[in-house]
Order: structure tokens, then C-alpha cells, then sequence
């Protein structure tokens, strides 16, 4: 009887491919995978452009609100949350609220403990008040670039000087 238990385990379906018929290890199941990824916690964050930023906004030709998301999107691409405090920046931030960019950020939940604990032990601010000084900058900055994209893009070409 235990040789007909072995022959059942050791069938297979027809047409199947084992490590055996292909020279090569099976694959680890994905749940058998180790897992890298840090724990996050996410955080509402809401942007604004910079006032100094308005009239290129105004005059660029795309909806402002839109290089606003464009730039914050491009800004947290690989951002990774330090454990160090930055204050906000002094920057005056523009009065129209509806190129405001709002969205939710995971942020590495480490380095957050380290500032909640740091900086605001009571839990008391907002998330976002301990890590918008890390965040803004870098998303003031993308606006820039955007537009400085979108005005090359809209000049004229330049014909070539023939001398």
C-alpha cells in the first residue's frame, strides 16, 4: 500500500512543468518573499504657491492649480522623510487657495516617531507642521522648474545665426 501512496504524491497533471523537467529552482510564492518596505503613516499635507511664483502661475498657460499637483507630485517622487526638524519656511505662500494642492503622503513612520517625540510630545501640532519644512521647498522648487519647462516650450524657436 505505501507504494501506491508514493506513486499518487509523486503524480503530476499533464502538461505541467517542474524544476525537475526545466533544470532551474521553482519560484518563492510571494507571500514566502521577504519583506523590505519600511512602515509608513500617512499624513494630509496642503500646498500652496509661492506669492513671487503668481504672475509666472497666471501667465504660463496651464491652469495653475495643475503645475501646483505636477510639482508636488514630481517633489515627493523619492522624497524620504528625515528624522530632523525643519521649520516652515518664511516664504509668503499665495492667497489663492484653489491652486492649493491637497493630497495624503506616507511618510516613514520611524523617522515621524523621532519628531513627534522630539518636537511635539504632546501631540499636539499637526503632522503636517513637522514636516512641511522638509516638503515645501522641494515643491517651490519643482514649480520653478515647471515653469521654466512651459516657457521653453511656448517660445518661438530660434533660427540659427548665419554670419
Amino acid at each position: 500500500m505505501r507504494a501506491f501512496e508514493t506513486e499518487i504524491e509523486t503524480a503530476q497533471a499533464p502538461n505541467t512543468v517542474n524544476s525537475e523537467s526545466t533544470g532551474r529552482s521553482p519560484a518563492p510564492k510571494p507571500s514566502a518573499l521577504p519583506r523590505t518596505k519600511t512602515p509608513t503613516r500617512k499624513i494630509d499635507i496642503r500646498v500652496n504657491a509661492l506669492e513671487r511664483q503668481e504672475a509666472a502661475l497666471q501667465a504660463c498657460g496651464v491652469e495653475p492649480a495643475h503645475v501646483v499637483r505636477a510639482a508636488l507630485r514630481r517633489a515627493v517622487k523619492g522624497w524620504h522623510l528625515l528624522p530632523i526638524f525643519a521649520p516652515p519656511p518664511k516664504e509668503q505662500r499665495t492667497r489663492y487657495t484653489q491652486w492649493q494642492a491637497r493630497t495624503s503622503l506616507a511618510v516613514d513612520a520611524t523617522s515621524l516617531a523621532v519628531l513627534l517625540r522630539d518636537h511635539d510630545p504632546l501631540d499636539v501640532l499637526s503632522k503636517w507642521a513637522l514636516i512641511r519644512g522638509q516638503v515645501e521647498p522641494r515643491i517651490w522648487a519643482e514649480i520653478d522648474i515647471l515653469l521654466d519647462e512651459i516657457a521653453d516650450r511656448a517660445a518661438p524657436p530660434q533660427e540659427p545665426n548665419v554670419s
